[in-house]
Formats: structure tokens, sequence, C-alpha cells
């Protein structure tokens, strides 16, 4: 994790609600050298004023712990920002419009990068062909990830780029993808590279976001990306970077500063792109999808990190491969003892088909779901994109949160992007009203999976909430009136009695404004203020 030198001044802020348990009706907070020195009332804050270098009037802003995204891709992200966003279109013709207005618009670009394209959402349900992409481009190299970022297109000056490739029209997968993905990649110069770090760490500031696990590997970035970004997110404010290494290759990871060779190890694919791996076929498809990685594979790599003191973790989307995932891991703990692989916190990212089974595993191995509820608000329900690709009745059993947390497993929640926008308050209502009920959990409940949990995947249990001691990572929002969840979705009132113990949170039910992200602060140091409107 990047760390940074906390700043020696000491600070008051006072006339707001400060999300804490150590005080359900805070209303200042004081920190010092970094940490939170204390909670408590406006009345007890006079006691501060006098000694503090710094008084912030919240003016009835809500203060609450900043926010941890625990699967991110920060340069993919970047680039995104700054380059071609295709989620938004509704048609292969708007998408292909959008490709011409982007060539023309950056003529000495070596290789033009898009992404978020989903055929699937278009009338038709067809993606653009290669002699398409190259009309609009001009012949020039082009590369546009699916959504997923589990497959992508490609004009045919960037196929020139992989001597040896097969020349076809469908979406590349697997290998395919990813030698025209590094291929592409390789072309962005280090300027460009760094400058959309920049771009995707100021927007998460501006989100009120923390903490970035960025989830790097030799499939998806480069070394040099990982490290790049490690150090600068070490050299300037901003929010702090946890770096996952996704290599069978232990010195490696530690080598390049990751805390875990895990995060998107690939144990299989992604739905929409038909590689997720099923135990039976797909709905739409006549195959189970794709395997990477076999039990013993997993188990090894298990062992291998638990000895070295490292994090193992694993993308696994389909059942198929959530089981590996847990026969692996089981087979391990057989082999290093139970207490072992649980004391290390082993995560498995997207962990979306679940059985009983399955969950009841997690919660016995210890295992983290490091999960986004994005991905049902944008595929779920009875005409989503799971329903195509699974039918109606598998799809329905997807990101079964409520049982995860019922069971004890750690929920530790992101977004994956830029495969869904880096949004907190969006993920947390996407968990709290979840496209299917019966896997809702509490605001409350996301909102800690949200904050806390992703302090909690890394090992960290004293970080994540507002309490004296922690450090001071924390955001200040504009707000409407904060109110308490009930498990049935109702939304009551803030009550004053002081027995309930329990903070108030932004009522998020579908249709309500978000908060409006207005000051994030990391180890004390403000990283993002909102201008005044």
């Amino acid at each position: 994790m990047s760390e940074r030198t906390a700043p020696a001044k000491t600070v008051l802020l006072r006339r707001g609600e400060v999300h804490s348990p150590a005080d359900p009706f805070a209303t200042a907070m004081v920190v010092e050298r970094g940490q939170v020195a204390w909670v408590g009332s406006e009345g007890a804050a006079d006691a501060f004023a006098d000694g503090v270098d710094e008084v912030v009037d919240l003016d009835g802003a809500l203060v609450t712990p900043a926010f941890t995204d625990a699967h991110v891709h920060t340069t993919s992200t970047g680039l995104a920002l700054t380059g071609l966003d295709l989620s938004g279109t509704g048609s292969l013709d708007e998408a292909l419009a959008r490709v011409r207005e982007f060539a023309a618009a950056r003529p000495h670009d070596r290789v033009l990068l898009g992404h978020g394209w989903d055929a699937a959402r278009w009338p038709g349900g067809r993606p653009p062909t290669r002699a398409e992409l190259d009309e609009a481009t001009g012949n020039r190299p082009l590369y546009l990830s699916r959504i997923d970022v589990h497959s992508a297109v490609v004009s045919t000056a960037l196929l020139d780029l992989v001597p040896g490739l097969e020349r076809q029209d469908a979406p590349l997968t697997r290998d395919a993808h990813h030698s025209v993905r590094a291929a592409a990649f390789a072309a962005v110069t280090p300027q460009q590279r760094t400058e959309a770090q920049r771009a995707a760490l100021a927007h998460a500031a501006s989100l009120g976001i923390g903490s970035v696990h960025e989830c790097a590997g030799p499939d998806i970035s480069s070394e040099d990306d990982f490290t790049g970004l490690l150090r600068l997110a070490a050299e300037q404010p901003g929010p702090r970077v946890v770096g996952y290494w996704a290599e069978r290759d232990v010195d490696k990871a530690r080598e390049l500063g990751a805390i875990g060779a895990a995060g998107d190890l690939f144990v299989d694919g992604a739905l929409g792109s038909h590689t997720a791996c099923l135990h039976e076929p797909y709905a739409d498809a006549g195959h189970t999808g794709t395997a990477y990685l076999d039990a013993a594979a997993v188990a090894a790599h298990v062992v291998a990190c638990t000895e070295a003191g490292l994090q193992a973790g694993f993308h696994a989307i389909g059942d198929a491969a959530v089981t590996t995932v847990v026969e692996g891991v089981r087979a391990a703990a057989e082999k290093l003892g139970l207490a072992r692989i649980r004391a290390a916190r082993h995560r498995v990212e997207h962990a979306e088909m679940l059985t009983p089974d399955t969950i009841a595993a997690f919660a016995e191995l210890g295992l983290t779901a490091s999960v986004q509820p994005a991905f049902d608000a944008l595929w779920g329900g009875a005409d989503g994109m799971y329903a195509q690709r699974l039918g109606a009745e598998r799809a329905r059993l997807l990101n079964p949160f409520a049982a995860l947390l019922r069971a004890g497993v750690p929920l530790a929640l992101g977004s994956d992007s830029p495969v869904t926008p880096l949004d907190p308050w969006g993920t947390v209502r996407a968990a709290a009203f979840h496209r299917t009920p019966e896997h809702r959990v509490s605001v409350r409940a996301a909102f800690t999976a949200h904050t806390r949990g992703g302090w909690r995947a890394i090992g960290r249990d004293d970080a994540g909430v507002l309490v004296p001691g922690a450090p001071a990572d924390y955001a200040v929002w504009r707000t409407g009136e904060l109110v308490v969840q009930a498990p049935d979705d109702r939304v009551a009132r803030w009550s004053t009695d002081p027995r309930s113990g329990t903070p108030g949170l932004p009522d998020l039910t579908p249709g309500s404004d978000l908060p409006v992200c207005l000051r994030t602060v990391v180890g004390g140091r403000t990283v993002f203020v909102r201008p005044s409107e």
C-alpha cells in the first residue's frame, strides 16, 4: 500500500453529522497526525477549539469513512475517462459514429483505444465487423474492449501488429485477446499512461474514494504500468493504492510491490463473452465456457502464497470456476492446516455463480468475496444479459450477497472499473436494491462492505471506520436527511432513541439523489475539494 508522511496539523470538524460507531450522534471530529483523535458532540468540541490548527465548519454535511473500491484497473479506467467510452451507446451505428469522431479528433495517436461496447444491449445484438472498424478509423490501429474486458474487436491495422494471429471477424477472446491487448497497450506512451493514472485517481478522489485495490497482471497491463502506478500513488496526494499482481510467481509479486499474487488470476472468463466456466452449458451457446486453471494449480498457488506470507486470489465467475477455487483452497488447507489458510485472508474476485455448498466453503476457508453489485444492476433482471446467457432460473441465483453475509463470508465491494464506473454510493444502492429481492442486503451492510470491508480484505481491521486511532481517511458529503433502512427495504426516519445506537445513512431508494462529495481526505491530507458552486 502506498504510504505518505501524515500532516502534522490538528483539524477540528464541527457542526455536521459524523458516521461513527463510537458515537451514533456525533457531530464533530478531531484529526491529528493523520489519525482520528476524537469524535463526539458539538458541545464537547468547544474544548478543542483553541488547540487546533484548523476548524472546518461542516454546515450540516455528513462525514463518513472514505470508500475503498476493492477491484480497479486504474490505467484502463483513466484511458476510458480520457479516451473513447462506448458504455452508453445504444446501437451499432451510434458506436461506429463515435469511433469515426474519435479517430478524427486524435490524428496523432499511435493506437486508438476504446472501451465499453455491449452488443447484447443493441438492436440486432451484433458487434462491429473488422471491415466496419477499418472504415471508421481510416485503417488505423484500433482496440475496442467489450464492457467485461474479456473480449475485444479490433481493426486490421492492429492485427498487423501481432504477426501470426488469425484474421477473424468475431470478437477476440482468450489468448488472441490477450495478444491484441498487449500490442495496443504497448503503443501507449509512458506519458499517456501516467496521465491516465492521474485522471483515474483524481476521479476516484472526487467520488469520496480513499483507497483502490489495483488488480494488475501480465495479461491485463504490464510490470511498468503496475510499478509506475504504485510510485505515482506514493508520491502525490490522492487515494491509497493497494497492489495485486495476478501471476503464479510469488517472488515476482513481492518484487513488484504487490501484497498478493492475486486479483485477476483467471480461473475462467466472463459471462458476457461466453468464457465464464459453467457446470452446465450456456442457454445461448452449446458449450460451458473456458477453464484456465484446475484445482491442483489453485492449491499449489495458495500453498506458495501462504508460505510466503502473501495473499492468493483468483478471478472466478462461473459455478464451475468457483468450485475449482474451493476445491483447490480446501486441498491447500489439508496440507497447511485450516488455521493458516483462514489467517491469510485469500480472496475470490467476482464470485457470481455460487451455491449453498460453495458459500459454506467460503465461510469455512476464510475466503473474502470481492464483489461488484453494479454487475447485477447492469446485467441482472428477467431481460438482462445474465438471463440471455443462462436462462432466467439460473440467472436469479447470481450475486447472492445476503446469503454470503448470513454465512459469515467477508464482503469487499468494488466496481471492476472500467467494466462498471467508479460509483461508490451507486454500488451501495445496487447491493441494497438487488434485482433479485432475496439477495438484497441493508444499506448499512453494503456501506460497511464498501468501506471497512475493503480494509479487512487486505488484513487491516483497524481502518475504514471513524473511531479514535483509525486512519483519517474520510469524505464529506452534501446529502438529504439521514435514514435507517429496515431489513424489508422500508426506509425509516432517523430515530432519536439513544438505545438504537445506529448511525444514519443517506436515503438510497432508487430514484433518490445520491450524495455529492464535497471533500476527500486520506491520512489526514486533503486530496479533493469540490469547487464552490
